[in-house]
C-alpha cells in the first residue's frame, strides 16, 4: 500500500497539477474498498440520511448519527485522509458549539479533518476550530445548506442549471479567499461550473475540489461511492451512467437466492446441507 496521505501531500498535488481523488463513503466495507483503490480523501457526508436511510433532506441527520457513521468509515480506512461533515446545527449555533462538535469528531471518530458547509458565513468558527488543531475542509457554492439562499430547491441530484452563475465570480473568489484566510486547508466548491470554478482554483493557494457540479477545472473531484457504483434502487429502472450497476447485480443475486430456497437447493456460500436420504 502506498504511503499514507497527508494534507501536505494534497497541497503538493495542487502545486504540481496532479488531481486529488475524493469519494464519499458511509460504511466500513465501502471504506475499505475505496481505500484499497488508492483514493486520496474519504469524506463521510451528511447526505447519508438521504441516500442510505431514506430521509427527505440532509438536515434530518443528527450529530450522534454522524459520529457512528464516521467511526465505521475510519475503521475501514488506513491510507486516505478521512473527513466528516458537520450536520446542520453545531455551526449555526455558534463558535463554541462548532469547536465542541469538531473535538468530538476527532476524539470519538478519529477523523483527520472536519467539513463545514456554508463555512464562509462563520469565519470565526473556522478560525477557532483551526486554533484547536483540527483542520477544516470548507464547503461553499450552491450546497444543501445554502441552496435556498440562491433560490434553488434542494434535490439529491442537481442539474447543470444549478451551477453558480458567472455573474457571481467575484463573490465566489472573495468567499474562497475569506475561507483560506480563516485557516481552511481544503475547499469544496459545490456546483462550481467551468468558469467560476477555474477562477476560484487559481485565486487561492489551497486545493479546491468539487462534488456536485465539479469538473476538471478544479484541483480534484468528489463522488459518492454509492453513486459511482450504481448502488441505489433507482438504478434498477433507470440505468445510470456509472462505473457499475450494483443494484442490478444485487437484484439478480437475491432473486437467484430466493429461487434456491424455494426449490430446497443448497444456497451459494451457505452451510453445506447433506442430501436427503
Amino acid at each position: 500500500m502506498p504511503d499514507k496521505v497527508t494534507l501536505r501531500a494534497l497541497q503538493r498535488m495542487k502545486d504540481e497539477g496532479r488531481k486529488i481523488v475524493g469519494v464519499v463513503a458511509w460504511d466500513y466495507q465501502i471504506a475499505r474498498i475505496v481505500d484499497r483503490a488508492g483514493v486520496d480523501l474519504v469524506s463521510v457526508g451528511d447526505t447519508v440520511g438521504v441516500n442510505l436511510w431514506g430521509h427527505s433532506h440532509p438536515f434530518e441527520v443528527t450529530m450522534d448519527e454522524m459520529v457512528v457513521v464516521a467511526r465505521a468509515v475510519r475503521r475501514g480506512v488506513e491510507r486516505a485522509l478521512v473527513s466528516v461533515d458537520f450536520p446542520f446545527g453545531p455551526l449555526q449555533q455558534g463558535t463554541a458549539d462548532a469547536v465542541r462538535a469538531a473535538v468530538r469528531f476527532v476524539k470519538e471518530a478519529g477523523v483527520d479533518l472536519v467539513k463545514l458547509d456554508a463555512a464562509a458565513d462563520f469565519p470565526d468558527a473556522v478560525e477557532a476550530i483551526t486554533r484547536a488543531g483540527i483542520p477544516v475542509f470548507a464547503q461553499f457554492g450552491i450546497t444543501p445548506q445554502t441552496a435556498l439562499r440562491y433560490g434553488v430547491e434542494y434535490r439529491a441530484v442537481p442539474s447543470s442549471a444549478d451551477q453558480v452563475p458567472v455573474a457571481m465570480l467575484d463573490a465566489m473568489v472573495a468567499e474562497a479567499k475569506r475561507l483560506e484566510e480563516a485557516g481552511a486547508v481544503l475547499l469544496n466548491f459545490t456546483n462550481s461550473g467551468p468558469v467560476v470554478g477555474a477562477a476560484v482554483a487559481r485565486a487561492v493557494s489551497v486545493p479546491v475540489i468539487g462534488g456536485f457540479g465539479g469538473g476538471p477545472w478544479l484541483d480534484g473531484r468528489m463522488r459518492m461511492a454509492h453513486a459511482a457504483i450504481g448502488y441505489a434502487a433507482s438504478s434498477l429502472d433507470d440505468p445510470p451512467e456509472t462505473y457499475a450497476n450494483v443494484a442490478r447485480i444485487t437484484l439478480d443475486a437475491i432473486t437467484a437466492y430466493a429461487a434456491d430456497v424455494r426449490a430446497a437447493r443448497q444456497v451459494a456460500g451457505g452451510v453445506p446441507v447433506p442430501p436427503a436420504t
